[in-house]
């Protein structure tokens, strides 16, 4: 049994029993009322409630940042060694340790609202809300996770720049010249044309 205890105060005990039974030989419990007296000495003191009226008293009990199932498991502990029955007592001592947002969306409900001395029904409504705040937690970082703003490796201006050619503008076409009018009168000749396909004369006097 003392070799499963692994964490915090149980476990600097069982450290501490086993560096005596190396040194001495001999393990300091014998039997298993022996650890029984044993633990209760160590983990249990004389004045529990007293220590639990104390702390239920002040306001080191409170949630904070715990889960409300682990500030509950504290809570009824407390309760349980201070020895409080009274409903009304122990819903006001519930709600005072509750995170301000949590008691005041149970106190300030609209319908089915617990009453001051329905303690189950506190107990049931603070859950709820908490693993309602749990899931929009979870909605939310899922949420940040698809709409994180690029990097600086993903913006265009950071990736080498590529040359492009401009495609070169066309210029429109050149109309075709209308073909010259024919006058009337005929088609005068051209002399011009008419020695340009004849060879060169010699050189000569005519």
């Amino acid at each position: 049994m003392i070799a499963f205890f692994k964490d915090g105060c149980t476990a600097r005990w069982s450290e501490n029993l086993f560096r005596q039974e190396a040194d001495t030989g001999i393990f300091p419990i014998q039997s298993w009322a022996d650890f029984e007296q044993q633990f209760w000495s160590q983990f249990f003191p004389v004045n529990a409630e007293a220590d639990a009226v104390n702390a239920l008293e002040g306001s080191m009990y409170y949630q904070r940042n715990r889960m409300v199932d682990d500030y509950l498991d504290s809570f009824l502990t407390l309760v349980s060694n201070a020895g409080y029955t009274d409903p009304w007592t122990l819903v006001v001592k519930f709600r005072r340790g509750l995170r301000t947002n949590i008691q005041g969306q149970i106190a300030t409900m609209p319908f089915g609202r617990p009453a001051d001395t329905d303690l189950e029904a506190w107990y049931a409504a603070a859950r709820r809300i908490d693993q309602a705040r749990l899931i929009n937690e979870a909605f939310q970082s899922t949420l940040r996770s698809t709409t994180t703003a690029p990097t600086r490796s993903a913006l265009p201006w950071s990736t080498p720049l590529l040359m492009f050619r401009l495609p070169q503008s066309t210029p429109p076409p050149v109309p075709p010249r209308p073909a010259p009018s024919v006058p009337s009168g005929g088609v005068p000749m051209d002399v011009d044309t008419v020695w340009k396909t004849c060879p060169a004369p010699p050189r000569g006097c005519y």
